[in-house]
């Protein structure tokens, strides 16, 4: 599990943790313990943090930068299966269950992670049943959101996977135009919507052939968000092929 060089400043571990939606609710001496069982992982671009098959102790919370979540198949290729950013946790369920992570992880960009143990989440599950509660939540909408990319998957055009992944970024704005940035890379983003990055790049500049977007470079603009909501499907080129 590695520890990289130390790319910003040393923060407040306690402060971290009681800003954390997960945690906002914990005494303050409940805080206290938990932070002396966390410690911080600073990681640079490109960094592997663990392997697929590395056993978890605990978990980890995004301070700052992001981290990809992936396996490779046996013929070599990358799926990406989340994009973690700031105030998102990865890695719980594998604690509790105490199996070897089914996915590698690696920074996208320079990273503050920390890794909380899972002796000081277990005493706070034993203290606090609203705590159990919220990491049961936390965990639930972890499992929808996978259910969710299965039906995406199975019933959802290509071009509607890429509308809903921008619609999601944009957030709730009635209206627009709405800018934003892609928080990874092209290619990533494909293998996150399970698309080959050529059908990706299709769909953009079909949205945006269309006035549905605006692209430059990671900047995107929604010009409405209302009409991209209505918006179907793209015409299909010939012999054109989904993923």
């Amino acid at each position: 599990m590695g520890q990289g060089k130390q790319v910003i400043r040393q923060i407040d571990i306690g402060r971290v943790l009681a800003n954390l939606p997960l945690f906002q609710q914990l005494r303050e001496s409940e805080l206290t313990n938990l932070a002396a069982g966390t410690r911080e992982v600073g990681l640079s671009k490109g960094q592997i943090l663990f392997q697929k098959g590395t056993p978890l102790d605990g978990f980890y919370v995004v301070v700052h930068g992001q981290i990809k979540l992936a396996f490779s198949s046996p013929q070599g290729h990358e799926k990406v299966v989340s994009i973690v950013g700031p105030g998102q946790s990865f890695g719980e369920a594998v604690m509790f269950m105490e199996k070897p992570c089914p996915v590698f992880a690696q920074a996208l960009e320079d990273t503050r992670l920390l890794y909380i143990a899972k002796q000081g989440i277990f005493a706070a599950i034993d203290h606090d049943s609203a705590f159990a509660r919220r990491m049961l939540a936390g965990l639930s909408m972890r499992l929808h959101g996978l259910i969710r990319d299965v039906e995406d998957y199975s019933l959802h055009s290509s071009t509607q996977r890429v509308i809903g992944f921008l619609l999601q970024l944009a957030g709730t704005s009635a209206g627009g135009p709405v800018e934003f940035e892609l928080p990874a890379s092209k290619h990533i983003i494909a293998s996150r919507l399970n698309l080959t990055p050529e059908t990706l790049s299709r769909i953009l500049h079909g949205l945006s052939e269309l006035g549905q977007i605006a692209v430059k470079g990671r900047r995107i603009t929604v010009l409405d968000m209302a009409r991209l909501r209505q918006f179907d499907e793209l015409p299909r080129p010939p012999c054109a092929k989904d993923g």
